[in-house]
């Protein structure tokens, strides 16, 4: 391949090929979006308690987990668009369901919410990657989806607000129902040129991806730098309101913060990534994990508000940077795999977003919140571990090549 064939393409025309499939991604975040800002209104509807509502959201990450590695090797087997768009009917029945409004009805709904996301957003990176021949172009176009999904976390509560204040939390949940059966019926319409035709068996595609230089590594990076992020998410409300005094409006602009800041990261480390070297790539993650380990540990153990909130955004931005190499990482070295190993990817995500919590709460109960930051820091400091040696193995290929 010339160079100006793999010459990084320009981002409006990425999008223009894949808008379809970044609103499909955007979309797959909406409906936890509703329940988590309407949490109260929901529980009051249902006749039951915020504590029980919010925690059955639980149950959307076992079913994430178990129907992201059982189906991974399935988005090489079967056609990607075909995947999506079941995954959005999945995701819409859940939101059509939701509108009953009792107990056992979220029940089905995290679940289903849950199933549908874990192999949505896999399908929808690798069909995003699939549109291009050129590494590059294929790397970025499957970090645009994630960047997208960031940008709909920051943007959708404030987007759903008017729609909720005028007719209710329903009004947002058939509206989502809505949008993404035709985003649905537009994604089985693409053409899929790759999905589909891999001859790689069920079990062969995960001792495929076990064969990759440095697939595993990359993948438990992504889980500690998942592990240690969203841990942090779950107390940092908590820490800001008990170690400054912060309330919930003033918290709004640190939670607004760190998701600009993770969405620029994402963003911008996915375009200037794209086509760095492997030694290169695997460089700036090794460097973007030991920043977000300094910062991690910074965060909860500063002494004033202001530098805790500019903590808040160099760790978002420094794991943004880290989870860009994963997926730029993967998407080139996967081949025929590509499908398994996101699919792979988002499982070991959510294995870190339970871990996360739990290593989070248990430090936090015997080192205060001290504890927490020196916790999640090293947990993250520990993903350097991984990404040296995945640096490791893609010189030996290299040199091997």
């Amino acid at each position: 391949m010339s160079a100006a064939a793999d010459r990084p393409l320009p981002d409006r025309v990425l999008v223009r090929a894949i808008w379809p499939l970044l609103a499909a991604a955007a979309l797959g975040l909406v409906p936890f979006t509703v329940m988590a800002n309407f949490l109260v209104a929901i529980a009051a509807d249902a006749h039951a308690g915020v504590d029980l509502i919010g925690g059955l959201r639980g149950l959307g990450g076992v079913a994430a987990l178990l129907v992201g590695v059982a189906a991974a090797p399935l988005l090489d087997r079967l056609p990607r668009s075909s995947v999506a768009a079941l995954a959005l009917v999945v995701l819409a029945v859940g939101c059509g369901l939701a509108l009953q409004g009792s107990t056992v009805a979220w029940v089905a709904f995290c679940l289903l919410i849950g199933a549908g996301t874990a192999v949505l957003n896999p399908a929808v990176a690798a069909m995003a990657a699939d549109r291009f021949d050129s590494p590059s172009a294929s790397a970025r176009a499957a970090t645009l989806v994630s960047s997208t999904m960031t940008l709909t976390a920051v943007l959708a509560a404030p987007v759903l607000a008017l729609p909720a204040v005028l007719w209710g939390w329903r009004a947002d949940m058939a509206g989502t129902t809505a949008v993404l059966l035709v985003v649905a019926l537009l994604i089985a319409r693409r053409r899929d040129p790759r999905g589909g035709d891999t001859s790689v068996s069920y079990l062969q595609a995960f001792r495929t991806v076990r064969s990759l230089p440095g697939a595993l590594d990359v993948l438990t990076v992504s889980l500690l730098r998942t592990l240690a992020f969203m841990g942090s998410l779950a107390y940092i409300a908590a820490a800001f309101g008990q170690r400054f005094g912060i309330g919930t409006g003033w918290f709004s602009l640190v939670w607004a913060t760190s998701g600009l800041a993770f969405f620029l990261g994402n963003f911008l480390g996915g375009r200037v990534m794209q086509d760095r070297g492997a030694d290169r790539l695997l460089g700036v993650t090794t460097a973007a994990i030991l920043v977000a380990a300094a910062a991690m540990a910074a965060l909860y153990t500063a002494p004033h508000v202001a530098v805790a909130w500019l903590m808040v955004a160099l760790v978002s931005a420094s794991h943004a940077v880290i989870a860009a190499a994963v997926t730029t990482t993967l998407v080139r070295a996967a081949g025929p795999v590509r499908g398994t190993v996101l699919s792979l990817n988002g499982a070991a995500q959510s294995v870190g977003v339970f871990a996360g919590a739990a290593l989070a709460g248990a430090a936090l109960a015997l080192a205060g919140w001290a504890g927490v930051g020196i916790a999640l820091g090293v947990a993250t400091a520990l993903a350097v571990v991984f990404a040296r040696r995945a640096l490791r193995g893609a010189r030996a290929t290299a040199g091997v090549e």
